[in-house]
């Protein structure tokens, strides 16, 4: 971007320590309108933690936050997020866990919701009654119910079985697409970040050591020889940052 033009979000110079732990240590970042970012990296390397800053769930103890140029302070209204797990409340039916936090025709807005995840028919089940991956379905609705700025996904399909993961990835980018939601997902996963992403970014150490972006036409077949290089990539950087603490460990 040039001249005046500002960033969607921009994270400047971002620390955030837990005790004498560093986990964040200096992260700058620049996400556009309607983008897709996938962020990945090894357990523990701050990756959730970014998630919640931005969503304002925590605070940083060093640097900041802007969207749109305007520092966030305290709770980010215009983010929503999903967790790994669906954090259903047990005691609503699906159709008030999509309304949580709304007011006025809640019940058309749930609905409209329910509908984009496809989950209509459900809308009197209570959540013991839904399957791991209609649960996270339903997290979703009541993610995109608030129609959020930002959709922030904290390792969503992490528990999922391997094709109801498929399906939610596919899911996922057929209401990106629609929506055009500027989204940050959070996944172990190199595979699904490349499928899913227009940038894939890995974190190492408390920062940014990686930007890569996904030039492949959606749909993206797993099949195609350059998806391939990518994910080969990706995991080449990881592999090399845990080579050289093995090696460091040796010596």
């Amino acid at each position: 971007m040039t001249g005046n033009a500002q960033h969607h979000l921009s994270i400047k110079a971002v620390k955030k320590s837990y005790g004498n732990r560093l986990v964040l240590d200096g992260v700058n970042l620049n996400i556009e309108q309607g983008e897709f970012i996938a962020i990945v990296g090894k357990s523990g390397c701050g990756k959730s933690t970014l998630l919640r800053l931005i969503a304002g769930l925590e605070a940083s103890d060093d640097g900041l936050i802007e969207m749109r140029g305007r520092q966030l302070k305290g709770l980010n209204r215009s983010a929503r997020i999903m967790f790994q797990d669906g954090r259903l409340l047990p005691w609503k039916r699906v159709l008030e866990n999509v309304a949580v936090g709304l007011s006025g025709d809640w019940r058309g807005k749930a609905m409209e919701a329910l509908r984009s995840v496809g989950l209509q028919e459900r809308v009197k089940d209570w959540p013991s009654r839904l399957s791991g991956g209609q649960k996270q379905r339903v997290a979703l609705a009541r993610g995109l119910v608030h129609k959020p700025d930002i959709l922030l996904l904290d390792e969503p399909l992490g528990a999922l079985d391997a094709l109801t993961r498929l399906e939610m990835q596919e899911l996922i980018e057929s209401i990106w697409e629609q929506e055009k939601i500027t989204t940050i997902l959070v996944t172990h996963d190199v595979e699904e970040a490349v499928a899913l992403a227009d940038r894939v970014v890995l974190i190492e150490d408390g920062k940014v050591v990686l930007s890569k972006t996904i030039s492949i036409p959606r749909p993206r077949q797993r099949s195609q020889l350059l998806f391939a290089s990518y994910v080969e990539e990706i995991l080449e950087r990881i592999m090399d940052q845990n080579d050289n603490n093995l090696r460091l460990i040796v010596k």
